[in-house]
């Protein structure tokens, strides 16, 4: 019957589009563990704050390499078989990491890592947007981005829960299953054996869908040869690059280091205060999203982009040169400051722009690399002049992101209403 046909086919795009959310989930959750266990990983192998500068370094390089590359091998092999690479990816780096605690094998595990998060990055949007209809692509893009958000807030709250958990006579069973695996000083490898175990249980997932046919629009094409050359040979396309370098790497500064210098310089225990701090710092990012879709329907975003990027220096200085609870706060509050960036930056730069959109947005999502440099800048620092100075390194990129709000000259402007009422109608 027609009705039972169209009942079905509502339901098989349900369930894919839990799947997508679920991706969201997994990248985040992944992607945002580097910043709780730093403390642990630099006690655990005596590192300097240089060396432990190449630990998200090796991750976010990844996205640098693989952000172009990773939208040419969907365009040739689809999304499926991408999906299941970038998953089995995730699990191979995860268990190197788990079964060999060492810090040369955990800079090609987050490597490897890396590279999967990037190349599920590429696919997810197209994929999300092709199975939930483009009239809905906006209202379900925002919902990917709370599911991102959620596990951003959890990952943290994950490893306090394992760091308490483990080696106590009431752990539960399964967290008792690893103490066979996870050394006594070393807890933090323990969420490692986790992300492997929930890579494959999204491998069994990705196994078992069938997937839409996805036809790319041309602004989520990616084409190298003349189309690249011309967009490179753009000093407009240079600066939004650096934007987004500046954004990634303010993020991450902050993610990265913000434990270690909490435990440094207030004595705050990694394991819980420094977790929740940061769990804290993402949740208000993930919410200071939804403000700034509201704030985008009454404000220019260019002045949206000036003001977040004044609250941010505000804060994050706060954050460094205070004392008390007041410290805690900032470094929170910080993540809603930084809130709107992202957002507002890959619009104005593809707004400035008339072509290649598909290829620009690749170029643009490879300045992601900046997660990778500037926390290796501020370790690099910090053992010359201290944490807290080189966390100082961390207004340069806030400030040229400012300037980007004040420069930017986009073609188009986003659309604004005048009134609440407007708004609903």
């Amino acid at each position: 019957m027609p009705g039972q046909e169209v009942g079905t086919q509502k339901n098989k795009q349900t369930k894919i589009l839990l799947l997508i959310f679920l991706i969201f989930f997994v990248i985040s959750l992944m992607s945002n563990i580097l910043g709780p266990i730093i403390p642990g990983i630099i006690e655990s192998f005596s590192l300097s704050y240089g060396l432990a500068g190449f630990l998200p370094f090796a991750f976010f390089v990844a996205y640098g390499v693989m952000s172009l590359p990773s939208g040419l091998l969907v365009e040739r092999w689809r999304e499926k078989p991408v999906l299941l690479l970038a998953f089995s990816l995730a699990a191979i780096g995860a268990l190197l990491f788990g079964f060999n605690p060492r810090f040369g094998s955990a800079l090609g595990s987050l490597f490897i890592i890396g590279m999967g998060m990037a190349m599920l990055q590429v696919v997810i949007n197209p994929l999300l947007r092709v199975t939930g209809g483009e009239e809905h692509f906006a209202f379900n893009s925002v919902l990917g981005q709370l599911a991102f958000g959620a596990a951003s807030f959890l990952s943290p709250m994950l490893y306090s829960y394992m760091d308490q958990s483990l080696f106590t006579p009431e752990a539960p069973a399964w967290i008792s299953l690893l103490e066979e695996w996870v050394p006594v000083e070393m807890k933090w490898v323990s969420v490692y054996f986790v992300f492997a175990l929930l890579a494959g249980v999204m491998l069994l997932l990705i196994g078992v869908t069938n997937f839409p046919k996805v036809e790319l629009k041309d602004d989520e094409k990616v084409e190298l040869g003349k189309t690249l050359k011309n967009l490179l040979g753009k000093r407009m396309v240079w600066l939004y690059f650096l934007g987004i370098f500046s954004y990634v790497g303010t993020e991450q500064g902050i993610a990265n280091w913000v434990s270690q210098f909490l435990q440094d310089y207030h004595g705050v225990d990694p394991g819980t205060g420094g977790a929740k701090v940061i769990s804290y710092f993402w949740g208000l990012l993930t919410l200071g999203c939804l403000l700034g879709l509201v704030l985008l329907k009454f404000m220019d975003s260019k002045l949206v982009l000036v003001l977040f990027s004044c609250t941010a220096i505000l804060s994050l200085l706060t954050g460094l040169l205070a004392e008390g609870n007041l410290v805690l706060i900032a470094f929170a509050f910080s993540g809603f400051c930084l809130s709107v960036m992202w957002s507002i930056l890959i619009s104005l730069a593809l707004n400035s722009v008339d072509f290649a959109h598909g290829t620009f947005a690749g170029l643009l999502c490879s300045g992601i690399v900046g997660g990778a440099v500037i926390p290796l800048v501020i370790g690099s620092l910090a053992d010359f002049i201290g944490l807290q100075a080189a966390m100082f390194f961390l207004f340069i990129p806030l400030g040229y992101i400012l300037f980007i709000g004040i420069w930017a000259k986009p073609l188009v402007s986003n659309s604004r209403v005048r009134s609440l009422k407007e708004l609903f109608n």
